[in-house]
């Protein structure tokens, strides 16, 4: 019977394991760090999806170089723009060599390699023993040809992880793109199996979805599904740890709105944007008006700052009007952008003005507790921009400064449902998965046996 009830057990979940028991884990890694690891390593393709600052480089590290001891071939690190350095130097606190490279493995004798995802053309697959993707979600923001050519890097690879922070901030179909990597369902195959569309638009859960949501009955099979390849949490209790040294501070958002000296052509007074159109043309009018309320903000104290924009105009006006901050442009070299990163992160530089699509993945800024930003429709944006600082490890509570306009109204409340849908969606997809990873175990015999009494009785 002990067989079978095992037998069962092993049925619980699906999926494959392709990896292999843990052969090195250093002692720096906390408890749960050890458990996602060790569990990512036996999986051999495996997503972890882990709130910011709950170690995911650490972790990251730890399971390539298991890997290449494993393989005795190199691991290839993805990483966004200007976050390899920090990979670097997180490696470094574990006895790693971790090289940087742009231009293919060359005559390196390295077994951990990082780069960014726009130099992976020039690595040949054949060369590593195993992938890992940081920030994995930027996969959805790629163009289809480089989203593809990342996916087709890693299915000639044995041994693949993906780490993010935000796996699905607006729906739960965005995981296909992780599962489509990992070689599990096709992103497409993933939607037929669990998903239907309706002729009308409907979104899932009310959190986007692009007319898909899931058939009948299917919800619990895609949770089991999903569990077969990924862990995801935001705190440690979220896989029953003890949360002791993983609290975060106060998160305070101050709303600041701003009133346009000019107004609108043909218009005596503001309304709300009502479209894409008239956002961007107050966005252009308000310039001035956005950027003199965040300088104010900021030069208000000496203590580091961030002020995030999305316009170059607004990134020019910025710079000039806080004294001694730096300017960081997607026009940078590379080496130039992660020579401001380090000094901001050291203390040079006081304030760093940039753009989320340039800063906002990866990067840690811990001794920062102060930022301003211009919201739009982004959700992703704005988490990822306000998790730079307001993570875990930060001992000071962090101020987010949202500056808008009279007409930005619509945006601010289309931020603030996204949000909130957010929040839910990744509450549920936890609390789901922990379900799913429960092993139910009974025993469905506990009533005492009665012998008769004609066979207790032994014959003389």
């Amino acid at each position: 019977m002990n067989h079978y009830i095992n037998f069962l057990q092993r049925k619980t979940h699906v999926g494959s394991e392709y990896g292999f028991a843990p052969t090195w884990m250093p002692s720096k890694l906390f408890p749960f760090q050890v458990a996602l690891t060790e569990w990512a390593l036996r999986k051999g393709r495996a997503a972890t999806f882990a709130d910011c600052g709950l170690g995911k480089t650490f972790q990251q590290l730890v399971w390539a170089e298991n890997v290449a001891q494993k393989t005795d071939k190199p691991v290839l690190i993805l990483t966004p723009l200007s976050v390899a350095f920090q990979t670097v130097r997180e490696g470094a606190k574990l006895d790693l060599e971790v090289e940087h490279l742009r231009d293919g493995l060359g005559g390196t004798s390295s077994r951990l390699v990082v780069t960014n995802y726009e130099r992976l053309h020039h690595f040949a697959p054949s060369d590593f023993g195993g992938v890992v993707c940081d920030e994995s979600s930027i996969l959805k923001n790629f163009d289809g040809a480089t989203r593809q050519a990342v996916t087709d890097f890693m299915r000639k690879i044995p041994y693949r992880a993906l780490y993010t922070a935000t796996a699905a901030p607006n729906d739960y179909i965005e995981l296909g793109t992780s599962s489509d990597a990992l070689g599990e369902l096709g992103y497409m195959d993933m939607l037929n199996r669990f998903f239907k569309r309706d002729k009308v638009f409907v979104k899932l859960y009310n959190r986007g979805g692009q007319g898909w949501h899931f058939r009948g009955h299917a919800e619990h099979d895609f949770w089991r599904w999903v569990c077969s390849w990924a862990r995801a949490m935001r705190k440690p209790s979220d896989m029953g740890f003890d949360d002791a040294d993983f609290k975060l501070p106060e998160l305070i958002v101050r709303a600041h709105k701003v009133t346009a000296r000019r107004k609108a052509e043909g218009m005596l007074f503001e309304l709300p944007a009502s479209g894409l159109q008239e956002q961007r043309e107050e966005l252009h009018r308000t310039v001035n008006e956005r950027c003199e309320m965040s300088a104010e903000l900021i030069n208000a104290h000496k203590k580091p700052a961030i002020a995030w924009c999305h316009l170059n105009t607004e990134a020019k006006l910025l710079k000039k009007l806080i004294p001694g901050s730096v300017d960081i442009e997607g026009s940078d070299s590379e080496d130039s952008k992660e020579e401001a990163f380090r000094d901001f992160v050291s203390g040079k530089v006081r304030v760093i003005v940039t753009k989320p699509t340039i800063a906002s993945l990866g990067l840690n800024f811990q001794h920062c507790a102060h930022m301003t930003f211009f919201p739009s429709h982004s959700y992703e944006q704005y988490y990822q921009a306000t998790r730079r600082c307001w993570r875990f490890g930060q001992k000071r509570p962090v101020t987010v400064d949202l500056i808008s306009t009279d007409g930005q109204a619509n945006v601010l409340a289309n931020l603030k449902r996204k949000t909130e849908a957010a929040d839910v969606m990744f509450e549920h997809l936890v609390a789901l998965m922990m379900d799913e990873l429960k092993i139910k175990r009974q025993n469905d015999y506990t009533k005492q046996e009665e012998v008769p009494s004609w066979l207790s009785k032994t014959k003389p």
